[in-house]
């Protein structure tokens, strides 16, 4: 069986290494905000370039302490697009925002600034960029956009950890970054785990307030919190991980191009990459109108793929109270019924990949 993902082939690999770290956090006698957390708070604010990190217990809990934070309340607007997962538009609501759904570009899939300057912005407060499958948005003309209207940037950084935009990392964009360290990520925990990154000293402060009550330096509830801290074993192990973030990244690379050499020229649209954006590839997903042929013809061989994501969320029934018709965000709704996501991870063989690309080629000829 090829997997889409398999953590267990790295814990195999790592597996002393990650035992003496656990056993380290453990023997320390401090398991919630210790020097686990710090150290990898400092680690990511230096892989970022920001000047502050807050760790979190989840990335859906990185996106709802920012929009608290930078005061989205209940009733405001919050833009963002239908083609995210599930907790992108839940971190809004759980604010008591509104999502403000906007479609994406035909060959990112990304959102579309020209759609953004269709939409009746009034009452928003926030715009949420979801960097798609490790590509980054077209930040500056949205940074632009937002700046005219007075709108904070949230950035969803979740699938984009060892991205950049013209130079620069995803997650150094926002008045507030948000990331996600669930296993599969390009980075992940061996559970849930979140992050938020800032240059404001005072957004930073707001944020650790966020996670721990609304507690000051004394255990005294100023503001309302939540209880959403990254525990010191699942820093442990992402701060073991980070030595190996570079070299995971360029395992990722490789696959990805040879997917791109090897499957170029059959009927299957694949991946773009504009100029000056450097893909992170935590998701390849192709597109074909011909998806559940094709996912059958691979599952037929043993090879497990995924759909990311097969219901746009404005079709969603718990979305449905906003007022969406079908149609309404026709590219999005196109694209989710034909993305499949092929397998890519570190740990992949360049056989169990020679054996998908194979299967890809006489379900589909020139």
């Amino acid at each position: 069986m090829i997997p889409l993902f398999d953590y267990q082939r790295q814990w195999r690999e790592r597996q002393s290494e990650i035992m003496d770290t656990i056993q380290r956090v453990l023997n320390s006698g401090q398991l919630i905000l210790g020097a686990e957390g710090r150290a990898f708070e400092g680690a990511m604010a230096n892989l970022i370039g920001m000047d502050h990190a807050v760790g979190v217990n989840s990335g859906t809990d990185a996106l709802v302490l920012a929009l608290r934070v930078l005061g989205v309340k209940p009733g405001d607007g919050v833009i963002t697009v239908p083609n995210t997962a599930v907790p992108t538009a839940a971190a809004i609501r759980l604010c008591g925002a509104r999502p403000v759904f906007v479609d994406v570009e035909p060959d990112t899939l990304l959102m579309d600034v020209e759609q953004l300057k269709k939409l009746n912005t009034q009452g928003c407060k926030a715009i949420i960029p979801v960097h798609l499958h490790g590509l980054m948005v077209d930040m500056d003309p949205l940074l632009a956009f937002a700046r005219a209207r007075g709108l904070a940037v949230i950035e969803d950084c979740a699938q984009a950890l060892g991205s950049f935009y013209k130079g620069r990392p995803a997650g150094s964009f926002g008045a507030i970054s948000c990331f996600s360290f669930y296993p599969t990520k390009n980075l992940g925990a061996y559970g849930d785990g979140g992050l938020c990154t800032t240059r404001d000293a005072g957004l930073a402060k707001a944020l650790r307030q966020q996670r721990m009550y609304g507690f000051d330096e004394t255990p005294i509830a100023q503001v309302d919190g939540l209880n959403s801290r990254l525990d010191e074993l699942q820093a442990g192990i992402l701060n073991l991980k980070l030595k190996y973030f570079d070299a995971d990244m360029q395992k990722r690379q490789s696959l990805a191009q040879r997917y791109l050499e090897k499957l170029d020229g059959r009927r299957l649209q694949l991946p773009t990459r504009p100029a000056g954006r450097t893909h992170s590839w935590h998701i390849f997903a192709v597109r074909s109108p011909f998806r559940q042929e094709l996912k059958e013809k691979l599952a037929a061989r043993d090879i497990i793929t995924g759909v990311h994501y097969a219901t746009p969320l404005h079709r969603m029934p718990a979305y449905q109270d906003l007022g969406y018709e079908a149609g309404d965000l026709p590219v999005a709704e196109k694209a989710a019924a034909e993305l499949l996501s092929l397998p890519l991870f570190p740990e992949f063989t360049h056989e169990e990949q020679d054996k998908v690309i194979d299967t890809l080629h006489e379900a589909l000829p020139r």
